[in-house]
């Protein structure tokens, strides 16, 4: 990919002492590997809508769906402040086109998931999301957002960060191409890709894109999109991934020598079998096209994805 991927992030976990009690939760991945391949646009609700740090701590309160933010001791309540905020936020965050975000999980204002919300017996119901990744989802539900925490899961990040590629990808179409051609040929590259997450996703796509030639290309690209994103958050599976790499494999099985056959058929089961990670018949699969010069799949996002220092098909 030739243009830097643009995403947001909590602050504390690039390492600024924003937090409450003036401190961090610099995250090593987030900054220093994935960060040489994205540019972070780095977000503290707390301390943008004009907190100071230190701060007393704070958390949500009352009914679950519309929480109020309160401090812990004082029961000052900032809901408003944090809100009018969150609008303005918001706005300028649409101009830098994120292709993700990062949380930080937990926080009242930033968590994405099982966040506390104390009742009025004091017991807290973890059925809440931070005021602020609350709004953010609302207002741009198709960008892929992720906890820091749940990261730290091979499975869980190769899935986050396939969302980020695939979504970044839609954003360059959209900006440089905008065509019904160009569409054909997004979905044509990221066949594999949607298949190992759902084959029934990639159909209904697929009909999405026959049918669109009768109708007004932004009503398709809305349908396209609603449906690849959703698409897309379906976990993929050794499983998926194996049947994927047959049917890669069988689209080129007469070039292929009796030994570099067996070879092929050996790496994907190992795969599937646990033995070894998805990289490794990845990267015969990617010597075989380039060996017999397969333009087609050359241009297949399931071979051709990340930059190889994320070394994110090294652990699942």
């Amino acid at each position: 990919m030739v243009k830097r991927i643009k995403m947001g992030i909590s602050s504390c976990l690039l390492g600024e002492k924003v937090r409450y009690d003036g401190q961090h939760k610099l995250d090593h991945y987030l900054k220093n590997v994935l960060g040489h391949h994205v540019q972070w646009v780095g977000v503290c609700p707390e301390v943008e809508c004009g907190l100071p740090i230190p701060r007393e701590a704070m958390h949500l309160i009352g009914d679950s769906n519309s929480p109020r933010l309160v401090t812990v001791r004082t029961n000052i309540d900032h809901t408003d402040r944090m809100e009018n905020w969150i609008n303005q936020k918001l706005k300028k965050l649409e101009q830098y086109d994120l292709s993700g975000f990062v949380f930080k999980s937990k926080s009242p204002s930033s968590g994405l998931k099982n966040v506390k919300i104390y009742q009025d017996n004091g017991i807290p119901v973890k059925n809440g999301m931070g005021l602020f990744a609350k709004a953010f989802t609302e207002k741009f539900p198709y960008v892929p957002v992720e906890e820091e925490g749940r990261l730290h899961d091979a499975k869980l990040r190769e899935n986050f960060l396939e969302q980020v590629f695939v979504y970044k990808r839609w954003q360059d179409y959209i900006a440089d191409d905008n065509t019904f051609a160009g569409l054909e040929l997004f979905h044509r590259r990221h066949k594999y890709l949607l298949i190992t997450h759902s084959e029934g996703g990639f159909l209904e796509l697929d009909d999405i894109v026959h049918q669109g030639r009768h109708m007004p290309l932004s009503e398709v690209q809305d349908k396209y999109l609603h449906k690849l994103m959703y698409t897309m958050s379906i976990h993929t599976s050794t499983t998926k991934n194996a049947s994927v790499m047959h049917e890669i494999m069988d689209t080129f099985n007469q070039m292929l020598s009796h030994d570099e056959k067996l070879e092929l058929v050996d790496q994907i089961d190992v795969y599937q079998k646990g033995y070894a990670p998805l990289i490794v018949p990845v990267v015969l699969l990617q010597h075989y096209v380039r060996k017999y010069n397969l333009s087609d799949l050359s241009e297949q996002y399931y071979l051709f994805q990340y930059p190889n220092e994320l070394c994110l098909r090294n652990r699942v």
